[in-house]
C-alpha cells in the first residue's frame, strides 16, 4: 500500500493482516514506485495525491515496466476525469476516499481472486486467439505477448462472450466498471492496443454497435 498517510497505511496493513493477506507499506512515491518494480505483488493500493511522486506517476511507470501488474487506485479524487484517465493508464480498480473498510477488502480479496484463476493453468481459446489467464498473456499465431490488466480484463470478456456482439456501454459497465457511456475513447484505444499486439483482425468492429470475437 502506497499513502502519504502513515495511520492509514498503518490501518489497512492491520486489516489486511486480519484477513489473512500480507501487506507491505510505503508513505511516500519514490518509495512506493520501488517496491513495485523491484518486489512481487499480486497487488498495489495506490493514493494519487502525494508529495514528490505522486500517485499517477507511479502508477504510468508501474504499468509501463510490469504490464501485468494489478494497481488498485484508492484516493479521494471522486471526479470522472481522473478515474478514466487512471483507467487509461492501466489501473485494474478505483475506490474514493472516504471508503469502507469492508469494502476495500472486497474489492482486495476480488483483485486477488483474479490473479489467482489462472493457478489451474486455464486458458480461453476463440477467434484463432488463446489468453493464457496464469501469464496475462495473449497469443493470436505469432507466440505469447504481454498485455496490461486492463486488456486482459477486455480480451477475457470478448472471449468470454465469443460469437456475440459487446456493445460500448456493456464493456464500460462490465470491464471498467462505468454504468454510463461518459463520451470517452476509452475503449476504442484499449480495443487498439489490443490489435497493435494481436493483428488488425484480430477483433472485429461491428459499426454503430460495438465489437466482437469470432467463436
Amino acid at each position: 500500500m502506497v499513502d502519504d498517510e502513515p495511520k492509514l497505511v498503518s490501518f489497512v496493513r492491520r486489516a489486511l493482516a486480519t484477513n489473512g493477506i500480507a501487506a507491505d507499506g510505503a508513505v511516500d512515491g519514490a518509495r512506493g514506485l520501488e517496491l513495485a518494480l523491484t518486489g512481487i505483488y499480486e497487488l498495489v493500493i495506490l493514493d494519487l495525491l502525494m508529495p514528490g511522486t505522486n500517485g499517477t506517476s507511479v502508477l504510468e511507470e508501474t504499468i509501463l515496466r510490469l504490464p501485468q501488474q494489478q494497481v488498485l487506485i484508492l484516493t479521494a479524487f471522486s471526479d470522472l476525469e481522473t478515474k478514466l484517465r487512471c483507467f487509461g493508464l492501466g489501473a485494474a480498480d478505483y475506490l474514493t476516499k472516504p471508503f469502507a473498510l469492508a469494502e476495500l477488502l472486497a474489492r482486495v480479496r476480488a483483485r486477488l481472486h483474479c490473479g489467482a484463476v489462472g493457478n489451474g493453468h486455464a486458458q480461453l481459446d476463440a477467434g484463432g486467439i488463446a489468453l493464457d489467464v496464469a501469464h496475462r498473456t495473449a497469443d493470436a499465431g505469432g507466440g505469447p505477448v504481454a498485455i496490461s490488466e486492463r486488456e486482459f480484463l477486455l480480451l477475457r470478456y470478448l472471449l468470454g462472450r465469443a460469437g456475440e456482439v459487446c456493445t460500448r456501454e456493456e464493456i464500460l459497465a462490465d470491464v471498467w466498471g462505468i454504468s454510463f457511456d461518459p463520451g470517452t475513447n476509452l475503449v476504442n484505444v484499449c480495443i487498439a492496443r489490443l490489435r497493435s499486439k494481436l493483428g488488425a483482425y484480430s477483433i472485429q468492429t461491428v459499426r454503430n454497435v460495438g465489437y466482437s470475437v469470432s467463436a
